[in-house]
């Protein structure tokens, strides 16, 4: 069984200072993806022992861009979607493996008023016409934060969320046409009915002692290989961000 786990690290050198490694160190995961990493090439140089690194930074310094670490060596390696108006903020990573692809994103925010709205919907149909391609080659599994709560339960104040960003109807819209297009989020597979289980909070008015939080990151796979699937986890006690790691565990001959 492989562990693989997703991290919006909110800064990768700010979240360094905040136990990051010590969480590396106990859960050794077989592949950690990160998004929000706010690196420039060059900025920092972490190596850890026995696994591949691989980065897509943003051009826009100390914004954005996504990282992968991974025990088992890929096939291949692309950045971006292969669309050079998406391509330019670091968002995805993509992993082909002997019998899969694994996908790490960065799901655009559609911001205060909801200024970046109409962009983020041409992504979201950009984003799964790639991810839709890639399945008709080999199973994927798509991890990130994905920047939606997507049902009612998936965040703490639905109804005085209505309209902003990251639970509009026309954002959780687009996550449901990606479950229809042939995917499976992977907590509510395990766990369906199961409230107050967020992934990200506001720093303000102590939200995350309270627990009034959202879950916004997900593990996503192929509906063909949901059965390989053994459980999906929330680590939220895990502190350094804003977000806090999720996981997820799979048998290992999806990879290999």
């Amino acid at each position: 069984m492989l562990k693989l786990i997703s991290w919006n690290v909110n800064g990768l050198r700010a979240v360094l200072n905040k136990g990051f490694l010590d969480f590396f160190d106990d859960q050794k995961p077989d592949i950690l993806c990160l998004q929000e990493i706010k690196l420039s090439e060059g900025q920092l140089d972490l190596e850890l022992e026995g696994y591949k690194s691989y980065f897509n930074y943003a051009e826009k310094k100390g914004y954005s861009g996504t990282a992968v670490y991974t025990r088992i060596s890929p096939i291949k390696v692309t950045y971006g979607i292969g669309i050079e108006e998406h391509d330019r903020e670091g968002r995805v990573i993509t992993l082909e493996f002997e019998n899969c692809f694994l996908v790490n994103v960065y799901t655009p925010n559609s911001q205060r008023g909801l200024a970046r709205l109409p962009y983020r919907m041409i992504w979201e149909d950009a984003f799964r016409a790639y991810l839709v391609s890639l399945d008709k080659i080999k199973p994927v599994i798509v991890c990130g934060d994905l920047n939606v709560a997507h049902k009612e339960i998936d965040l703490k104040n639905p109804d005085s969320n209505r309209k902003n960003a990251g639970f509009t109807d026309e954002e959780r819209a687009k996550f449901t046409e990606l479950l229809e297009a042939g995917f499976v989020d992977s907590f509510r597979y395990f766990y369906p009915d199961k409230k107050d289980a967020y992934t990200w909070w506001s720093y303000m008015f102590k939200a995350r002692e309270k627990n009034i939080g959202w879950r916004i990151d997900y593990f996503c796979v192929s509906e063909k290989i949901k059965d390989k699937m053994k459980d999906a986890v929330i680590y939220s006690d895990i502190l350094g961000s804003d977000h806090c790691p999720v996981g997820l565990f799979i048998d290992q001959e999806v990879f290999l």
